[in-house]
């Protein structure tokens, strides 16, 4: 990897932990963003990094600023609020990722692109798991037939700082999080048996940065995900010791998977990546 980075979704979640990662090792930060989930807030990381407020569809914007490499994290990112604004999601997730490519192959910029563990299950079973699967496809499309530089890194289910805290676009902890605030009890959707791989937002970063500065190609895509999966339930029980919480059930929901876990060592074996669990202690560190 060398000296110009452009994030997409900078403003975001993982994109602000990478962003701080990346300043770290002296590196030149932009960011774009349109900010519909991201937050003004996490531009506070740093005065060093040019944030952008843009649309993804209009990457074409930053021709001619000769990017090393582009970290494309912007998306629509949760399952339940994709049945909500399906066109939102095909318009990020798809022609979003369809404008970076073409972006990439003409300023020739290598990328890395945040893909989903739900390419492991039936891409019918939400308008986000289609479209995160589209995605890919474009990604592969244009890295075998227009000879962009392009890696997938399947991310799990991604915890940590800068999650957001929010009922509509948190994960189940962040849901939890904004829950605990109100005062109101914990909803567990279903029976709660189902397992999710938790994965600490520093070993993604940790991963994604070490899969930019490696030359191994992979074919599919890098797996991001501890290898270690958690009931909703047991993730209730480390809340409820932490916070002294109670919990509600509610309906399942379409799109609700029952396990997700890494399916391969390959990030292991090949990029040296050593994912920890962190789990327990980040919910018991927890200020709120």
């Amino acid at each position: 990897m060398n000296n110009k980075i452009l994030v997409t979704g900078g403003a975001g979640f993982i994109g602000t932990n990478l962003i701080k990662k990346l300043l770290s090792y002296n590196y030149k930060v932009y960011s774009l963003d349109d900010y519909s989930t991201g937050s003004v807030e996490n531009e506070q990381v740093s005065d060093l990094v040019n944030y952008i407020n843009g649309d993804i569809e209009e990457i074409n914007k930053l021709d001619g600023r000769s990017f090393d490499t582009c970290f494309h994290l912007a998306a629509q990112s949760r399952v339940q609020p994709s049945f909500q604004d399906p066109m939102e999601s095909f318009k990020t997730n798809v022609n979003g990722t369809l404008r970076v490519m073409e972006w990439a192959q003409k300023n020739n910029v290598k990328v890395i692109y945040a893909g989903s563990s739900s390419k492991h299950y039936n891409p019918s079973d939400s308008p986000y798991a289609m479209t995160k699967f589209q995605g890919e496809e474009i990604c592969k499309l244009y890295r075998e037939h227009f000879s962009v530089d392009v890696q997938i890194a399947r991310f799990y289910n991604v915890y940590g700082p800068y999650e957001p805290i929010d009922i509509k676009y948190g994960n189940v902890i962040g849901i939890w999080r904004a829950k605990i605030m109100s005062g109101q009890p914990l909803p567990i959707v279903g029976d709660g048996k189902q397992r999710r791989d938790f994965t600490h937002v520093d070993d993604i970063i940790d991963g994604i940065i070490k899969i930019s500065e490696s030359k191994l190609f992979h074919n599919d895509a890098w797996e991001l995900g501890t290898g270690i999966n958690y009931s909703i339930n047991e993730l209730f029980q480390m809340f409820k010791k932490k916070f002294n919480v109670n919990c509600s059930h509610i309906d399942d929901q379409v799109g609700n998977y029952r396990k997700t876990i890494r399916k391969n060592d390959d990030m292991l074996k090949k990029l040296n990546w050593s994912p920890k669990d962190r789990l327990y202690n980040y919910i018991q560190d927890l200020k709120n």
